[in-house]
C-alpha cells in the first residue's frame, strides 16, 4: 500500500524569453502552443564531420549550500515524491568549454540513496527554461520504483537561479549556442568513472524532453551523430521528446515520440513507424492527453482557468513511453506499435479537428480506461479566468494574467458527466467499477498502462460519485 503525502513547492518560477514568446491571441483549439515549444535554432556548423569523443568537463563536489537549492521538480503527485521511494537528490557544477567559451552549468542527479538499488538506466533533460525538470516529473513514479535514475542539465541562462539566490548560483554561467556542446560532454561525463555514478555501472541513457525542452533534444540530434564519449561509444542509447507535434529526423538509436491533445489538434507527424536499423521509432498518441500536467502542477492549484481541470493522469502515460523506450535500448525488445488518433480535420462539426465519439473523446490512439469507460469530456486548450482568480498560485500571482494565460492554455480540461448521464451509462457505481477495472487490466496486459500506477488509477473511478 503506497502512502500519500503533499509535496509544495517553496519558491516562484519567473517568467523567460523563451516563455515570453507565446503568442497571446484568443485560445481555440486551432492554436497549437507554438511560442511555449522548442526555440528553433539553426543546425550547427561547427560539428566534427567523423564521430569524435568529446573533452569530460570537471565536476564539483555535491553542493550544499549556501541557501536553499533551487526546486526544479515541485509538481509530483502526492505522498509519492522522492522520501516515498528511497530516493536522494543531489546537486553538482560541471565546467568546461563549449563552443569555444567556458561555462559553468548545474546538474542534479536524482537517484536511490542505496546505490545498491540503481537499475544501472539513467534519464537524462535538458532543464526546461520555465525552472521545471519535466521529464522527471511526468515519469517520477514509474523511474523510481524501477531504481533508474534522473539527471538534470542546465543548458539555459542561469539567470532565474541567480535571482533566486546568488550567493549559491552566482557562478554559474551558460550562454547561446553552447546546449549542444554541454549536452554531450555532461552525458559522457555521466558515464564515466569521474562522473556522479563512479562505482556503478551505467548500461543505457536515454534523454527526454517536452515542448521546450523536446525542441532542445530535436536540436541535439545532428550532434548526437558525432559526438562520442572518451571509449569512443554514443553518448545518448535513446531519445523521448513529449509534447511536440514536430517531425523529427531519423537517428541511429530507438526514438519514441509522445505528442498530445494540443499537438494531435495542429500539427501530427506523418512520420511512421519503423524497427528498421537507423529508423527506429515509434509514434504513441495517447487519447486524453495534454500538453501539460494539470493534476499535479504547482502553478495550477488553485485553478485559475475557466473550466475545471484535467486530472486525467498524464504522468501514467508519459511513463509507458519511457518503459518500452528503456526495453528497446537495454533489451532490444521492440515496442508494440499503436493506433494514431483519427482526424476529421473538421472544426464546425465539433469544435475538434480530431474524430470524437458520442463522449466528446477523441477516437483511436493509444487507449485507457479515462475514455474507454468514461466519466468525463477531456478537451485539449483551457482558457484564464478574467478577472485574475484571487489567491492564485505563486506563480500566477508573481506573472499575474499573463501566467494565467499562459498555463490555462497549455493545459487540457475535463467535463464531467452529471450523475444522471452516469447512471445511463453504468446503471451503477459497482458496474462502472467493474467495467473499469477489467479495461485496465487488458491494458496493463497489453503493455498500455504499467502497474505501479494501478492504485492511483482505480483511486480515481473509486472517487467518482453518482
Amino acid at each position: 500500500m503506497q502512502r500519500f503525502e503533499r509535496h509544495t513547492p517553496d519558491l516562484v518560477v519567473t517568467v523567460l524569453a523563451a516563455l515570453a514568446a507565446l503568442a497571446l491571441s484568443s485560445p481555440s483549439v486551432a492554436q497549437p502552443p507554438a511560442g511555449f515549444g522548442p526555440p528553433r535554432q539553426a543546425q550547427p556548423d561547427n560539428l566534427p564531420a567523423a564521430p569524435t569523443a568529446v573533452a569530460l568537463p570537471s565536476m564539483s563536489a555535491e553542493i550544499t549550500g549556501p541557501g536553499a537549492m533551487f526546486d526544479s521538480a515541485p509538481s509530483q503527485a502526492p505522498g509519492l515524491g522522492p522520501d516515498h521511494f528511497g530516493y536522494a537528490t543531489k546537486e553538482y557544477f560541471v565546467s568546461g568549454t563549449a563552443d569555444g567559451r567556458p561555462y559553468t552549468t548545474r546538474v542534479v542527479v536524482r537517484m536511490p540513496a542505496d546505490a545498491g538499488a540503481f537499475s544501472g538506466l539513467v534519464l537524462a533533460e535538458s532543464m526546461h527554461s520555465s525552472g521545471s525538470a519535466h521529464a522527471f516529473e511526468y515519469t517520477a513514479v514509474y523511474v523510481m520504483d524501477s531504481g533508474h535514475a534522473a539527471v538534470e542539465i542546465l543548458t539555459t541562462s542561469p539567470a532565474q537561479f541567480v535571482a533566486m539566490n546568488a550567493a549559491r548560483y552566482g557562478d554559474l554561467e551558460v550562454e547561446d549556442g553552447q546546449a549542444n556542446d554541454i549536452l554531450a560532454q555532461v552525458g559522457a561525463l555521466m558515464k564515466s568513472a569521474a562522473g556522479p555514478f563512479a562505482g556503478l555501472t551505467v548500461r543505457k541513457m536515454v534523454m527526454s524532453g517536452t515542448s521546450m525542452s523536446s525542441g532542445t533534444l530535436i536540436n541535439y540530434l545532428p550532434a548526437h551523430r558525432v559526438y562520442r564519449t572518451p571509449d569512443r561509444k554514443r553518448i545518448y542509447d535513446g531519445f523521448m521528446p513529449t509534447s511536440t507535434g514536430a517531425t523529427i529526423p531519423e537517428i541511429d538509436v530507438p526514438l519514441i515520440q509522445l505528442p498530445t491533445l494540443h499537438e494531435v489538434e495542429t500539427n501530427v507527424p506523418r512520420r511512421q513507424d519503423s524497427d528498421e536499423p537507423g529508423k527506429q521509432y515509434r509514434l504513441y498518441e495517447f487519447a486524453g492527453v495534454g500538453h501539460v500536467d494539470s493534476r499535479d502542477n504547482v502553478r495550477l492549484k488553485p485553478n485559475p482557468c475557466v473550466h475545471p481541470l484535467s486530472t486525467f493522469p498524464l504522468q501514467a502515460y508519459m511513463s509507458v513511453g519511457l518503459y518500452h523506450l528503456l526495453r528497446w535500448v537495454d533489451e532490444g525488445i521492440a515496442p508494440p506499435r499503436a493506433d494514431r488518433v483519427l482526424l476529421d480535420r473538421n472544426v464546425a462539426n465539433d469544435g475538434s479537428t480530431m474524430v470524437l465519439d458520442e463522449h466528446g473523446n477523441a477516437v483511436g490512439g493509444i487507449r485507457n480506461p479515462y475514455v474507454d469507460v468514461p466519466v468525463a469530456k477531456y478537451v485539449a486548450v483551457n482558457t484564464a479566468a478574467e478577472p485574475l482568480i484571487a489567491n492564485p498560485s505563486a506563480y500566477v500571482a508573481a506573472n499575474g494574467l499573463f501566467g494565467a494565460e499562459l498555463m490555462c492554455r497549455l493545459s487540457a480540461y475535463q467535463e464531467p458527466f452529471t450523475p444522471v448521464e452516469l447512471r445511463a451509462l453504468y446503471r451503477s457505481k459497482r458496474e462502472f467499477m467493474r467495467r473499469f477495472e477489467a479495461r485496465l487490466d487488458e491494458l496493463e496486459d497489453e503493455g498500455w498502462s504499467l502497474p505501479v500506477y494501478r492504485e492511483m488509477i482505480l483511486g480515481d473511478a473509486a472517487a467518482v460519485e453518482f
